[in-house]
């Protein structure tokens, strides 16, 4: 089935590509009566969007948000919720030079292995620019989990091979790269200064925690929480590794060390440490879910590559236009959002699963 849908019950739908009209998102599942404003989903498109800094793609967007269906006097109706984006600063010249070669790193030739055909212009509906639909949807999610407590927050903790020691949350949107640790910050952003520099660009790496998630979220076996939350973070463009807790750690350990010991908390029951990262059995445990996902350098460089054409002659390929010269500082209100998607679709499945 095509895969432009996520989610069992909050499901969302997205469509649009990166140099095309509008990038929008149908939400079907979302419960009647959830007070949300225009406004508030706006805050969270602003916190992706690009051009608010000069370690972003220059693309200037406002990213403004427009409400189709759904909402009548800033609640939900119960009915669709659809949501739209205009792409008012898409320049597609670069790409003509460039639209029968190959760029290394990129979709073009598994688009057109797929499809016998693709849109050559940015990267289509491979873009990151698609993720604009998850935020928006996100908010919704964000909102109805407010409701339960539920906090959900991320961060930068790495950037090249400089990383964080500490974490001061106060600090996370005060810079432009989300970066919790004040005392490495500096070095960060001169690690992506550089690799702009040299026509580069640089991974990084993004915490996300889930805080006051109640126990029970989960679905055995195949629809585990774990499993739809490291489909929902692999779906994102440029992630290419997710660890929850502990995570590859777990493997130089013995149970011993990596044991989470359960104790009495005040009014309900948890555990001392959290190497499990807030579940097992694929269900919430009660304590904070706490995962991490790797980015890949962004593709997009004008050094001069070697690649082929569509007929596989050998080439050179320099890709021009407007890139993020490292996407992880971005790439954290998305993790966030598909991390409350997947919270918002387990909270209401697991209103169905006793009596």
């Amino acid at each position: 089935m095509p895969g432009n849908s996520f989610g069992h019950l909050f499901k969302i739908t997205t469509f649009g590509e990166s140099h095309g009209k509008a990038i929008g998102v149908v939400i079907d599942g979302c419960p009647a009566g959830l007070e949300i404003t225009e406004e508030e989903i706006q805050k969270e498109l602003d916190r992706r969007r690009p051009g608010t800094s000069h370690l972003t793609t220059t693309r200037q967007e406002k990213d403004e948000v427009e409400i189709l269906s759904g909402m009548f006097e800033d609640k939900t109706t119960g009915t669709p919720i659809a949501l739209l984006v205009h792409n008012k600063d898409h320049i597609s010249k670069p790409y003509e030079k460039i639209k029968d070669l190959y760029r290394p790193g990129h979709a073009d030739f598994t688009y057109d292995a797929k499809y016998g055909f693709r849109d050559w212009r940015g990267g289509g509906r491979a873009s990151a620019r698609e993720t604009i639909a998850r935020v928006a949807a996100g908010a919704f999610a964000k909102k109805l989990l407010k409701h339960a407590g539920v906090e959900i927050f991320g961060y930068v903790t790495q950037i090249g091979t400089i990383k964080i020691t500490k974490v001061d949350t106060a600090t996370i949107e005060s810079n432009p790269l989300r970066c919790p640790d004040s005392s490495v910050l500096d070095a960060m952003i001169k690690e992506i200064e550089t690799a702009r520099k040299d026509l580069d660009s640089i991974g990084g790496i993004v915490e996300i925690i889930a805080k006051n998630v109640p126990a029970g979220l989960g679905e055995p076996v195949f629809n585990k929480l774990s499993a739809d939350l490291a489909q929902g973070i692999m779906s994102i463009p440029a992630v290419k590794g997710f660890e929850i807790g502990g995570g590859f750690a777990c493997a130089s350990k013995r149970a011993s060390e990596n044991n989470d010991a359960w104790v009495k908390k005040e009014e309900h029951i948890g555990t001392q440490t959290n190497h499990a990262g807030g579940m097992l059995g694929g269900i919430s445990n009660g304590e904070d879910i706490v995962l991490r996902f790797a980015l890949k350098p962004a593709s997009s460089i004008a050094q001069k590559q070697q690649t082929v054409n569509k007929n596989g002659d050998p080439a050179e390929i320099e890709v021009h236009g407007r890139h993020d010269p490292c996407v992880a500082p971005r790439a954290v209100p998305i993790g966030e959002a598909m991390v409350a998607l997947v919270l918002a679709d387990h909270y209401l499945l697991n209103k169905t699963s006793r009596l």
